[in-house]
């Protein structure tokens, strides 16, 4: 069964950073194009960022200049460094694939709060 194990967030005041991980217990991970995801109190799941399996990678416009996505094809890792963290940031923030979406994981809190 794939996993996805998501770390890495926190309380952080604004204008702050964090570095998200997520591991990926699957077999042929670097042929896949992989994203992270946040679902805010009372919205809807939306994509923030995606890195394909030639590790080209699309910022969503709500976060682009400040995250940046990148991937360890060796770890089975996908990852998110978060700066200029702002209030509208906080989230739970989950990765997953791109397409054809995998069970997802339990996610890991962002709160970004002064």
């Amino acid at each position: 069964q794939v996993q996805l194990v998501e770390s890495g967030g926190g309380l952080v005041q604004p204008g702050g950073s964090l570095s998200l991980s997520c591991l990926v217990s699957l077999s042929d991970f670097s042929r896949y194009a992989m994203a992270w995801y946040r679902q805010a109190p009372g919205k809807q799941r939306e994509l923030v960022a995606t890195i394909t399996s030639g590790e080209m990678t699309v910022m969503e416009d709500s976060v682009k200049g400040r995250f940046t996505i990148s991937r360890d094809n060796a770890k089975n890792t996908v990852y998110l460094q978060m700066n200029s963290l702002k209030p509208e940031d906080t989230a739970v923030y989950y990765c997953n694939r791109r397409v054809n979406l995998l069970q997802w994981g339990q996610g890991t809190q962002v709160t970004v709060s002064s």
